[in-house]
């Protein structure tokens, strides 16, 4: 069982989340300007550059490219809170759009609310760069495989 000085200490670094998501999620690396700016064991920043293709009609980011950007960024603070699990799936997803975010960046600031055994529930608030206010809040769960037991 994890002491909280375990569970304090981030299991990757944020160059560490990215490097592994490139290797293990092409697709999700491919899929645009992503950087993990910070990342921890309560913890993560992401960075979403968006372009023409992400943009709806009326010149707004659209609501897929938002919510892409807030389970990615929950699933990078998974990893920097507990190791290389690659397994971790989403098992719920609600997301606010709060406003509409201009083109350009879009950051989304997590945190883990809860970490147990088997589930992890992280927070994540959306903005566009320059601005306060948040244009879209998520809160994600994401259910984390038993270890795999080795032959004896």
């Amino acid at each position: 069982m994890a002491t909280s000085g375990t569970r304090s200490r981030a299991a990757m670094t944020a160059e560490e989340v990215a490097a592994y998501i490139a290797a293990e999620f092409p697709q999700v690396a491919g899929a645009g300007a992503l950087t993990v700016e910070a990342a921890d064991a309560r913890h993560a920043r992401v960075r979403f550059a968006t372009g023409a293709q992400h943009l709806r009609p009326g010149g707004t980011i659209s609501g897929p490219t938002q919510f892409f950007l807030a389970d990615v960024a929950a699933f990078m603070a998974v990893l920097a809170a507990i190791g290389p699990v690659g397994h971790a799936v989403t098992t719920s997803a609600n997301i606010n759009f709060l406003k509409k975010p201009a083109p350009g960046d879009l950051i989304a600031e997590t945190r883990i609310l809860k970490r147990g055994k088997r589930l992890v529930v992280v927070d994540c608030l959306i903005l566009s760069e320059g601005e306060s206010d948040p244009v879209a809040h998520a809160v994600l769960t994401y259910s984390i495989p038993e270890p795999t037991k080795s032959a004896v």
